[in-house]
């Protein structure tokens, strides 16, 4: 359901997942309406800096020396995606990190599955997570399980993520907003309002798996959060 909901200042930053340009420049690897979520990335951006809310960006490099077991691999022996020597893993000019933000690599699907970054979060008293990026039902899916398993609160904008349709997108909101214990999920304009302070009328999540979707209804349900 939709209720009321605020983000004290000094207590959120914005998480950006794997923005690269292999989603919108590799055929094997393309998002849908990549261009309108890099828009409202822009945006989500220009607010968080507007008011002071600290920007951290990550990008998936693999490294097949140091990959997990089972990494798909190409014939040529280059990673299957994401290869540490591939020009297109590059973060998306338009949305990459100004002069001082956090600028991390990950080698997992999640962006706090090893590393600093969730301990420099806790260390400067961060409880809210802005997350947006791709794709939904692979990084950004595990990016949010891990932060809420780590305590924080995520705020899911959800039309500034995606996947390669809009069906693998929208059910991978649906699956996150049924366990998205102590967040919420909301859109650009809400995210953009809390950032600058506001109170905004936000989805949470009541009890456990609440959205009991269907093929037939995904799309209407994915609407109304």
């Amino acid at each position: 359901m939709k209720s009321p909901i605020s983000i004290k200042r000094g207590k959120v930053a914005a998480v950006f997942i794997d923005l690269q340009e292999e989603h919108r420049r590799d055929k094997r690897y393309l998002v849908e309406g990549y261009g309108d979520i890099l828009a409202n990335v822009q945006r989500l951006q220009e607010a968080a800096r507007a008011n002071n809310v600290p920007l951290y960006h990550w990008a998936y490099i693999v490294d097949l020396a140091t990959a997990r077991p089972l990494h798909p691999v190409e014939a040529s022996g280059k990673s299957a995606f994401s290869d540490k020597d591939d020009p297109l893993t590059a973060i998306c000019a338009e949305v990459g990190p100004a002069t001082g933000e956090m600028m991390l690599v990950k080698t997992d699907a999640s962006a706090f599955r090893a590393g600093p970054a969730a301990e420099r979060l806790k260390a400067d008293g961060i409880e809210w997570l802005v997350v947006a990026g791709v794709w939904t039902e692979a990084c950004i899916d595990a990016t949010v399980k891990d932060a809420v398993a780590l305590g924080f609160r995520v705020l899911l904008v959800k039309d500034a993520c995606g996947s390669g349709s809009t069906a693998m997108h929208q059910t991978a909101i649906l699956n996150l907003a049924n366990r998205l214990y102590g967040g919420a999920v909301t859109t650009t304009d809400g995210a953009c309002r809390l950032l600058a302070g506001e109170t905004v009328e936000a989805w949470q999540v009541e009890g456990s798996v609440p959205l009991r979707f269907s093929y037939e209804n995904a799309a209407r349900l994915y609407a109304e959060l």
